[in-house]
């Protein structure tokens, strides 16, 4: 069973950094067919997609993120990344990682989730 684990959330600045890592316990079986992603849920708001790595590749970013986050990935590491940068006051939420097999025909792995007060 994959362990998903998250840390490096905490208290922040606004126009501050923060990069919370996101480990895998090993590589999953598949890993070429998933899709990586940043997920946040704000206080009092459903979970929003705010970053992705799709399966070509190619990144994604919402709107509101977008120039100031940056979703990488670390394949040897088995590591997912979210450097976060300029925080604003709205990227107060607890953030999440999470490996998505689109379709569902393979299982998803959710991280605990991490989080992140972004406030002077």
């Amino acid at each position: 069973q994959v362990q998903v684990v998250q840390s490096g959330g905490g208290l922040v600045q606004p126009g501050g950094s923060l990069a919370p890592p996101c480990e895998f316990s090993e590589q999953i079986t598949g890993s070429h067919l998933y899709e990586w992603a940043w997920i946040r849920q704000a206080p009092g708001q459903i979970r929003t997609t705010v970053a992705l790595i799709r399966r070509s590749g190619t990144p994604w970013y919402h709107d509101s993120v977008w120039g100031r986050f940056t979703i990488s990935r670390d394949n040897a590491k088995n590591a997912l990344y979210l450097q976060m940068d300029n925080l604003k006051p709205d990227g107060t939420a607890v953030y999440y990682c999470k490996a998505e097999s689109p379709g569902g025909v393979l299982p998803d792995y959710w991280g605990e989730g991490t989080s992140v007060t972004v406030s002077s």
